[in-house]
């Protein structure tokens, strides 16, 4: 293993792409740190010690910021937009026909799409952005019972103040969409993903700590086996695959035989990755959203639905708040696994090509038999996804650890999949160049 570490940094391009990939990673933590013009930052830094954390949506922002969110730094906005940006246009395919023209027109069809998705971001960064300023303006960023000092997180709100912080944070946005790109272009594995990475990563030494301080040492040991396990549970899954065998006719094109080789189609357990947990978390925040601008001034009663919505759907440790987002996250994995996964344009594709699979007919009877297999690996996976989830909630409702709680929910699935990739991607590097790869 050292011996393979030493041969990656005695290759002088994989020295130059990892030494680019960590300089642009370092350079994105530290703008995580820069308050954007007319914040406070005394009273910001107050808020954030007084360890009162956010919920729902702004909790997941916030994670994959890597703070940043809180502080309302020039990087508030993390990532979020252009992953929101992505989601949105992949699923635009299914209801635009152009955008699935597009799609299939090969790298310059997939230029164009990466370009609707780049002013997407743009346009989602000015609308997050002015979102959270107001937020801030109000003195909710932190919760309704804050202190004076998180009431009062600008030093100017006028028109012209509000308008430079929409601008800085969404040329901060724009900043990491070019970031991640430069990284996928010019460095190793993929930009985006290891800025999430990143984010992610750099909140797991403060959430462990607090569950030291807080909690004491025997629960820090408990927490630090429990995530051991649960990261080796999700290594296993994240590797494992249906494979189903695929045949390929001989032809005869002039004087050349082609095809006549076996290969497989790679059905994963878990082929939605991270996205129905943010689904499921972005749903589940909008009744308490709905109710938090429905709440009645002091003195007054609220309104039975509101009280309902506040009682059941607010609060992580609820009964009725864990089922609703174990089945959500079950129906968004069957929900984006559909639209991912076309069974009949993969058995198109094999049908034009001279594919089949052994003992089933081309064509629609491949097209159901793969729908049948989809259907009863995505119940594993997406089992496997509504329990992840739940982890963070368990938590809390067992030690009151959610908002420090790391192994669980988004951040466990990011940080696994994407390390994988990218220890994949060394690997694959050091055996063009060495005959021997990072992993044996």
């Amino acid at each position: 293993m050292f011996s393979a570490v030493a041969r990656i940094f005695r290759t002088p391009d994989l020295r130059r792409k990892i030494g680019f990939t960590l300089g642009i990673m370092a350079l994105y933590r530290l703008g995580s740190f820069v308050p954007a013009p007319f914040v406070d930052f005394g009273n910001v830094q107050a808020c954030l010690e007084q360890n009162q954390g956010t919920s729902g949506l702004y909790e997941l922002v916030n994670l994959f910021s890597g703070g940043a969110l809180l502080q309302l730094s020039i990087f508030a906005l993390g990532i979020m937009p252009y992953i929101t940006a992505s989601i949105i246009v992949q699923l635009l395919r299914v209801v635009i026909p152009h955008f699935e023209t597009l799609h299939k027109e090969g790298q310059a069809g997939q230029g164009k799409l990466t370009q609707y998705t780049r002013y997407l971001t743009i346009f989602l960064g000015i609308l997050q952005s002015t979102t959270l300023i107001t937020v801030a303006r109000s003195g909710a960023l932190f919760g309704t019972n804050t202190s004076a000092e998180c009431s009062q997180l600008l030093t100017n709100d006028t028109w012209y103040a509000v308008l430079l912080m929409v601008i800085t944070m969404t040329a901060g946005t724009g900043l990491i969409m070019w970031f991640g790109e430069m990284i996928t272009e010019r460095g190793i594995g993929n930009g985006m993903s290891l800025l999430i990475f990143t984010s992610i990563a750099a909140t797991f030494p403060g959430s462990l700590l607090a569950i030291a301080q807080s909690k004491g040492f025997d629960t820090f040991l408990l927490v630090l086996a429990v995530g051991l396990v649960i990261m080796m549970a999700v290594v296993f899954v994240e590797q494992s695959q249906r494979r189903i065998p695929v045949q390929y006719a001989k032809r005869m094109v002039g004087r050349r035989t082609f095809g006549g080789n076996n290969t497989y189609i790679p059905i994963k357990v878990n082929m939605a990755g991270v996205i129905p947990v943010i689904f499921a978390s972005s749903l589940l925040y909008l009744p308490a959203l709905i109710a938090q601008f429905n709440t009645p001034a002091a003195g007054q009663e609220p309104a039975g639905w509101v009280t309902w919505i506040t009682t059941y759907l607010t609060s992580g440790d609820h009964p009725l708040y864990m089922a609703l987002y174990f089945l959500l996250n079950v129906g968004f994995t069957y929900f984006y696994v559909a639209i991912t996964f076309n069974p009949e344009e993969v058995a198109d594709n094999m049908k034009k090509y001279g594919g089949f699979i052994p003992g089933i007919r081309a064509g629609r009877p491949t097209a159901e038999y793969l729908d049948y297999v989809l259907t009863r690996v995505t119940l594993a996976g997406a089992l496997y996804l509504g329990c992840i989830a739940l982890i963070p909630l368990i938590a809390l409702a067992l030690v009151g650890a959610n908002q420090n709680f790391p192994f669980g929910g988004a951040s466990i699935l990011i940080i696994v999949g994407v390390g994988l990739e990218t220890v994949k991607q060394i690997d694959a590097q050091l055996q063009q160049r060495h005959y021997e790869g990072l992993l044996r």
